[in-house]
């Protein structure tokens, strides 16, 4: 995938990004020069100047775009707007840009059109108060293949999926939630449609059916045990370099059996009874139900591992549920009926990693099984809280959704160990840095999606590395999307303060954000020097503003030391000794130093 521009034709703008905002990404030079190589877009600038709100606009773009391809199966009924019929539903877009254009170019994903290596040129356009549309504007190119496109290559439902990116993946590694909005909306739609599979014992296909997918620290465990379980391509390579994790040794599932819900949440999975004209007794045995009376608290309790394990899978290859094939990879599995909970413990090795290769087709499957099972634990979110956040416009999401005690969730990982090189007893993943934990869920969530025609929306993923790790933060990347000698065509943009990822860019992949005192408007640019190699200092005096490359600290005793100079009362030998004794090196340093031996130089001269 490769974006070409980006406008904002919503009268209101979007956030800090005004209305008629437009950033071209690519021009037809630059296109040609790059090819298929991968290198992120590296979005810098200071605090506040706007560079997440541009990450937040593509993420709910492509957030719209699942909205409409989605609706047709398992939509929640508050979206299903009506101006007549149902009023209070959400028109599409809800709280995100009312009108924009959108241009990229994509690898289609089906086989047949792929094989062709020509990307396909799609232009996304929504108007004030309609649905986006999909334009394919090079559909000629690809002869018979793109048939049923409307007027001006206007693509339908059946084009959607073809030539959407395969993911949208998000992380923000911080507390900032600007980027995570889109993404929760689609994980509260992700867990529906999962719930109502459930609840009606329809078939499900082991994986989210839409797009979008935001990894934050919630999905760790689960990102490193996927790669870890599926080693080899170098995929340890990348952990065992920077740090030290040389093999995965043990780990546990827990599931809970039973789950607590209150009347309207226990509601349509009692409706049945309710509508049966047989009697209590008789209707709960034919309907099979998985609700129950909890004798303590007097709330209806779900068995929802009874759920699981009646659902069949939904495609043909997948022989087994999720559930199914990770209980046949567990070295031990055992039931608490003190904690009504289902234990399965993994003792990892090669008998191990073989079941896992055999009950999941890779990496990213097993990721999805995982995945799906986490999303339960949204179960005791209301539809009411859910309605609310689908309507929501705030960056408060992870104020809004409760967060579960361990024991009250649907799927927990416990006791996460592996080898760790110098260290003789397995640790704990908990024991890792904040560094090393975001080190592993960058590159791990890259391995995770490298075969995939995927866009990437990264961040400030690296807050908490050391220098050494910015440094080769891109090579990592790069190494991790990597399949084979080639890259499969995935997109990436990167906020960052860490000049070292801007050192290892092209000026035309470099963009410099700058906002506005007065209007708070944003604007982009890219450099106007050549940033690939250029110097950490050079960087941060041009790309950040810092014009000194020292500590606020030591510019004060600098401009200390420059007074007396300049006050011209000092015996200048002393004062260079005394700068040399109190100051490390710098460029401001010697600067000062050589003005001040100058004037020495000069005064003998003049003697």
């Amino acid at each position: 995938m490769k974006l070409l521009r980006l406008k904002i034709t919503d009268p209101d703008g979007f956030r800090s990004l005004p209305a008629g905002f437009e950033h071209c990404f690519r021009t037809e030079i630059t296109l040609e020069d790059e090819g298929d190589e991968f290198a992120p877009f590296v979005c810098a600038g200071r605090n506040g100047s706007g560079k997440s709100n541009l990450l937040e606009a593509l993420a709910a773009i492509f957030y719209q775009l699942e909205l409409l391809r989605v609706r047709r199966s398992f939509l929640p009924e508050v979206f299903q707007y009506d101006a007549v019929d149902n009023p209070q539903g959400i028109k599409e877009g809800a709280g995100f840009p009312n009108a924009f254009e959108l241009e990229y170019q994509i690898y289609p994903s089906t086989f047949s059109l792929a094989a062709l290596g020509r990307l396909a040129t799609i232009r996304v356009e929504k108007l004030k108060d309609e649905s986006p549309r999909m334009y394919w504007t090079n559909a000629q190119e690809f002869s018979h293949l793109a048939d049923g496109l409307g007027e001006d290559g206007l693509c339908g439902e059946q084009h959607r999926d073809f030539l959407l990116p395969d993911f949208v993946v998000g992380y923000s590694s911080g507390e900032n939630e600007i980027l995570s909005l889109p993404f929760f909306k689609m994980r509260f739609i992700q867990f529906d449609e999962y719930w109502t599979s459930l609840r009606e014992g329809l078939p499900y296909p082991g994986r989210p059916e839409t797009r979008l997918t935001y990894l934050d620290s919630s999905f760790s465990q689960a990102i490193l045990l996927c790669n870890l379980l599926f080693a080899g391509n170098g995929r340890e390579e990348l952990f065992t370099r920077d740090i030290g994790i040389e093999a995965l040794t043990d780990f546990r599932i827990v599931l809970r059996r039973y789950v607590l819900l209150n009347e309207a949440q226990a509601r349509p999975f009692i409706r049945p009874i309710e509508r049966s004209t047989a009697s209590s007794d008789e209707a709960f045995s034919m309907n099979r139900t998985a609700v129950s009376i909890d004798d303590k608290t007097g709330l209806y309790q779900l068995d929802v591992l009874r759920l699981l394990e009646e659902q069949n899978p939904k495609k043909r290859r997948m022989s087994q549920h999720p559930l199914d094939a990770l209980r046949r990879c567990a070295t031990l599995e055992f039931y608490d009926e003190a904690s009504d909970t289902l234990t399965l413990d993994y003792w990892v090795n090669s008998a191990t990693l073989q079941a896992f290769r055999e009950s999941f087709s890779d990496s990213r499957t097993l990721f999805q099984a995982f995945q799906v099972l986490l999303t339960l634990n949204l179960y005791t979110v209301s539809d009411q809280l859910k309605s609310d956040l689908y309507r929501s416009d705030s960056h408060y999401v992870s104020e809004t959704v409760p967060k579960l005690a361990s024991d009250e969730r649907v799927m927990r990982f416990k006791l996460v160990r592996f080898a760790k090189t110098g260290v003789e007893e397995p640790l704990m993943l908990k024991s890792l840095s904040d560094g090393e934990h975001q080190l592993l869920h960058s590159l791990g969530l890259c391995l995770l999606f490298r075969d995939t025609n995927s866009l990437f929306l990264l961040d400030e993923p690296e807050t908490h590395f050391n220098p050494d790790w910015r440094a080769n933060f891109i090579s990592r990347l790069r190494q991790g999307l990597k399949v084979g000698r080639e890259f499969v065509g995935q997109e990436m943009l990167i906020t960052t303060h860490s000049p070292f990822l801007i050192s290892d860019s092209k000026p035309n992949k470099v963009l410099v954000f700058e906002k506005d005192k007065g209007s708070g408007n944003v604007t982009i640019e890219h450099p106007e020097y050549n940033t690939l190699g250029a110097s950490i200092n050079k960087i941060t005096m041009n790309t950040f503003g810092k014009r000194e490359t020292v500590g606020g600290i030591a510019e004060a005793l600098l401009d200390g030391f420059k007074e007396r100079f300049d006050a011209g009362q000092e015996d200048l030998s002393a004062l260079v000794d005394e700068i040399g004794a109190e100051l490390g090196d710098s460029v401001e340093k010697i600067l000062l130093i050589k003005a001040i031996q100058d004037k020495l130089e000069n005064s003998r001269k003049d003697a």
